[in-house]
């Protein structure tokens, strides 16, 4: 086997429309975005397996040996490991920071990956994507880490031609390391629901997922919250039909006006929910001050929200309704949606400021 120096990257996601109600069975439609999260994994001759993130200013090695001995002392690949890494991490009790779910989660992996010898290596991740803003960045890293690890012992070919720059894998490949990459993210986050992961891997258009609820509400209002959730599904599936109808026919203005009364309707209805924020409130007005349309993604209480940019929307209205947000204290990312899952690269094939920080180490 060639030494290990493979670089792979996966998206990120939003949740355009359904969040909360799909607990509920309704429909939600999850997209990925074009802010990726890369892994460069290399092959060393150290002895030691080595974790580098540089967005979390972590760098974290172990010998081998340790790892080895601890491994075979679990006799079940499952709870018990997991265990006894927290332990061997130095996390017992508590929950954990986002530079230990991420160590733990691919110590788990590590572990049993390698069934025999375990191999000396260094993995460096490096993300575009904000931590814990509901955008899916552990999603993306446990479907980077997935990849690599199953490249690494074999279990998958690298789909990079040597003429190639970027490659995707079959899809028996796909659905082998979003199995995996969904047991990453049961380590991080106990019970996902798998949406993250699928986006990252394969980028599905509509998703039925399950997100935090708001039961308490629907069973003290059932006959005012009903109407509500079935008025969600329909934004999801009107959302899902406006955007069909642009990837196969002309993009009309009156496309863009949907989406943005869409927007505009289902913030409401995730105020009336009760998931709303005063942060989320201020973007809304924010950013229509300038004609644009947002709300909330994900789980809400404050995190993240999206806003639509329309294509005839001038470039210094974008810089003026980013920076109205900087002085207010957001932070800003500019991205488009629809973005392809996960992906083998050639070092060519990715920017060269990301590249330097994958290769610091």
């Amino acid at each position: 086997v060639a030494p290990w120096d493979f670089y792979v990257s996966a998206p990120g996601k939003a949740i355009l429309h359904g969040e909360h109600a799909v607990v509920h069975g309704k429909v939600a439609l999850a997209v990925s975005l074009n802010l990726r999260t890369y892994l460069r994994l290399k092959a060393t001759t150290t002895g030691k397996v080595c974790i580098n993130l540089p967005n979390i200013n972590a760098f974290l090695c172990w010998e081998l040996s340790q790892l080895k001995q601890l491994r075979d002392e679990v006799q079940r690949l499952d709870a018990e490991l997991v265990k006894r890494l927290r332990e061997f991490i130095g996390v017992t009790n508590g929950s954990l920071d986002t530079c230990n779910m991420a160590t733990l989660s691919f110590l788990y992996l590590f572990c049993i990956y390698f069934l025999s010898e375990l191999p000396s290596l260094t993995v460096s991740v490096w993300s575009e994507l904000p931590t814990g803003a509901g955008l899916g960045s552990s999603a993306a890293y446990s479907v980077c880490l997935a990849a690599a690890l199953l490249y690494a012992n074999g279990s998958i070919p690298p789909p990079l031609k040597e003429w190639e720059h970027t490659a995707r894998w079959c899809q028996e490949d796909l659905e082998l390391i979003n199995s995996w990459a969904f047991q990453g993210e049961m380590i991080i986050h106990g019970n996902p629901s798998g949406v993250d992961n699928a986006v990252g891997t394969w980028v599905p258009r509509s998703t039925k997922v399950l997100v935090a609820g708001v039961k308490d509400k629907i069973n003290k209002f059932p006959s005012i919250m009903g109407p509500v959730l079935d008025s969600v599904d329909a934004i999801s599936c009107t959302c899902e039909k406006v955007l069909s109808e642009m990837t196969c026919e002309p993009i009309t203005g009156e496309h863009y006006n949907i989406l943005e009364e869409l927007i505009d309707i289902n913030q409401h209805h995730l105020n009336v929910m009760g998931v709303g924020h005063p942060a989320l409130d201020t973007l809304c007005q924010v950013t229509l001050a300038k004609g644009l349309h947002s709300k909330l993604t994900g789980a809400g209480g404050g995190g993240c929200g999206i806003t639509l940019l329309r294509p005839e929307t001038d470039s210094l209205i974008v810089q003026s309704t980013v920076q109205d947000l900087r002085d207010c204290g957001y932070d800003c990312w500019e991205t488009s949606i629809g973005g392809p899952g996960v992906q083998q690269h050639s070092p060519i094939a990715i920017k060269e400021e990301i590249l330097e920080i994958l290769n610091h180490y």
